[in-house]
């Protein structure tokens, strides 16, 4: 039971960190004029890109100074992910094989 859980939920930052990478050329792509938003379709990708990674961001964006145009919030959130993944990794490996030397960073 808890080996699904730790894969269910292995799975579902995997596809955030997709959803993060598409936001961001999504909104490189929009601001280049590479994609017309005013196509509906278009937007709708947009809208919705936007409302599922804008929670993660907006905190970062508040903490992170500005670098002109540059938005580096993505690749932070990328990296907490990134390290979210290995901390349920060593969780995991400390819960399921009794390795306790896994949750010593």
């Amino acid at each position: 039971m808890i080996t699904i859980l730790f894969q269910i939920v292995e799975q579902l930052l995997g596809l955030y960190r997709w959803v993060v990478i598409l936001a961001a050329v999504f909104s490189m792509l929009a601001s280049f004029g590479v994609l017309d938003t005013r196509n509906r379709f278009v937007w709708t990708i947009g809208d919705f890109l936007y409302r599922i990674t804008e929670p993660a961001l907006r905190p970062i964006r508040r903490v992170v100074p500005t670098f002109g145009s540059v938005d580096i919030s993505p690749i932070i959130l990328l990296l907490v992910i990134w390290f979210a993944e290995m901390l349920l990794a060593r969780i995991y490996q400390a819960l399921v094989f009794g390795d306790m030397r896994a949750l010593v960073l």
